[in-house]
C-alpha cells in the first residue's frame, strides 16, 4: 500500500515539472541529436540587385528570367529565406545621388521584376542598407508598396523596426540594422538592445541582419574592432553581433561589404559577418572575389541552437544571378577567412563541400 501511494505521488510531482523555455540555459540533454523533421532550414544570402534604369538602362536579358534559377531551389525549401535588398523597386523617382562622382552609386530596379524575387522564395528583404534611399521617401515608399503586394516580409528602418513572418505554426522575428542616418544604425547599441529584447519574446526564433563593415577585396578580413571607411564610422561587428547573441538572437548574419567574410558558432549559434553580393547584375563589379555569391543554408533546433549546414557556392558574371561554383571556392575561401581571422577558434568546423559542423 505504501509502496503504492509513492509510486503514485513520484508520478504526480513528474506531471507538474514545468517544461523548459527558450530562456532557459542549455542543459547537456539539450545537445543530444535531433530528429530531422524537428529541424528549422534558414537561407540566407548577400546583396541583391536585379537589374537598374538610372542613370541608364541596365537590365539582364529576358526580364530577368533566369537569374535565380540555380539556387531558387534552396531558398523555396527553407523554412526562412532572407536577403539584403540593395536599392529600390520602383519605376519613378527622383535621384538622391550625384553619380558623376566617385564611390556614388544609384539603384532602381524595375517594379515589373518584383515578381521573381517572390518565384525565387523570398520570404523577408532587408531595408537597412545605403541604397534604400537612393530615390528618397518616394523611392522608400514604393518600395514598400511593392514588397507587400509581394507578400515579402522586411524592416531596418525608423519606422519599421521589426518584421514578423509566420510559417507552419512557427514565428520568426527579424530585425535589421545598417549604417546609415535614415536606417535603425547597428553602432547605436541602446536602439538595438531596446529593439532586440522587445522582439524576442513576441517570436519563436530571431534571426538578425545587418549591413554593415568597410567595401571591398582589401576588407575581406573581420577587424577585431571597429572599423571606419570613407571617413564614417562601419561599426564593431564582432561585438554587435555577439550582443545580438547575448540578448537572445539565433542567427546573425551580415553583407556590405561586398565581399564574403567570416563565419562563427557563438555560444551555439551561427554568425555570417557577410555574405557578400548574390545577385547584382550590373552597377556593382562581380570580378574575382567581389562575384563570390553565397546561399548560406543553417539548420537550427526548436530551441534556436545550430545543429547543420552548409555554404552552397555560387559565383556571378556580368549580367547573370549566381552560377554554380564546382569547385567550392565560395566555401573554401570563407574557410580560409574563417580560421585566419579567429584563429582557428570559431566553433565550426568546414569541409571542403562547404559543409558546417558546430564543434564540441
Amino acid at each position: 500500500m505504501r509502496r503504492s501511494l509513492l509510486i503514485l505521488l513520484l508520478a504526480l510531482l513528474g506531471a507538474c515539472t514545468p517544461a523548459k523555455t527558450q530562456a532557459q540555459p542549455q542543459t547537456d540533454a539539450q545537445t543530444d541529436p535531433q530528429p530531422a523533421d524537428s529541424l528549422l532550414t534558414i537561407a540566407m544570402c548577400g546583396d541583391i540587385m536585379m537589374g537598374t534604369t538610372y542613370p541608364t538602362v541596365r537590365l539582364p536579358q529576358n526580364n530577368g528570367a533566369e537569374i535565380f534559377a540555380h539556387v531558387k531551389q534552396l531558398f523555396i525549401d527553407a523554412d526562412l529565406s532572407a536577403g539584403n535588398l540593395e536599392g529600390v523597386i520602383a519605376d519613378g523617382g527622383k535621384s538622391t545621388k550625384d553619380v558623376s562622382k566617385a564611390n556614388n552609386y544609384a539603384f532602381r530596379t524595375p517594379e515589373s521584376y518584383a515578381h521573381l524575387l517572390t518565384e525565387a522564395g523570398f520570404d523577408y528583404l532587408n531595408l537597412a542598407n545605403n541604397h534604400t534611399n537612393d530615390f528618397g521617401p518616394e523611392g522608400r515608399k514604393r518600395t514598400r508598396e511593392i514588397l507587400e503586394r509581394e507578400g515579402i516580409a522586411y524592416s531596418g528602418l525608423p519606422d519599421c523596426e521589426t518584421a514578423i513572418v509566420e510559417k507552419n505554426g512557427v514565428r520568426y522575428g527579424i530585425c535589421s540594422f545598417g549604417q546609415n542616418s535614415y536606417t535603425l544604425k547597428h553602432t547605436d547599441t541602446a536602439s538595438v538592445t531596446r529593439i532586440v529584447s522587445a522582439l524576442r519574446p513576441q517570436c519563436d526564433i530571431l534571426v538578425v541582419n545587418f549591413h554593415g563593415g568597410a567595401e571591398g577585396t582589401k576588407y575581406s578580413h573581420l577587424p577585431d574592432g571597429p572599423e571606419t571607411y570613407l571617413g564614417e564610422n562601419r561599426g564593431n561587428l564582432r561585438a554587435f553581433a555577439h550582443h545580438c547573441i547575448d540578448l537572445g538572437a539565433d542567427i546573425v548574419f551580415g553583407h556590405g561589404p561586398h565581399v564574403v567574410r567570416a563565419v562563427e558558432c557563438y555560444k551555439g549559434h551561427l554568425i555570417a559577418y557577410s555574405l557578400g553580393n548574390f545577385c547584382t547584375t550590373y552597377g556593382i563589379n562581380v570580378a574575382g572575389l567581389t562575384g563570390y555569391a553565397p546561399v548560406l543554408v543553417a539548420r537550427i533546433a526548436r530551441d534556436g541552437r545550430f545543429v547543420e549546414g552548409r555554404i552552397h557556392s555560387f559565383i556571378q558574371t556580368p549580367g547573370t544571378g549566381p552560377l554554380p561554383d564546382l569547385e567550392n571556392k565560395v566555401a573554401q575561401h570563407m574557410r580560409s577567412l574563417s580560421e585566419a581571422d579567429f584563429r582557428g577558434n570559431y566553433g565550426l568546423t568546414i569541409s571542403d563541400d562547404g559543409t558546417l559542423t558546430p564543434k564540441p
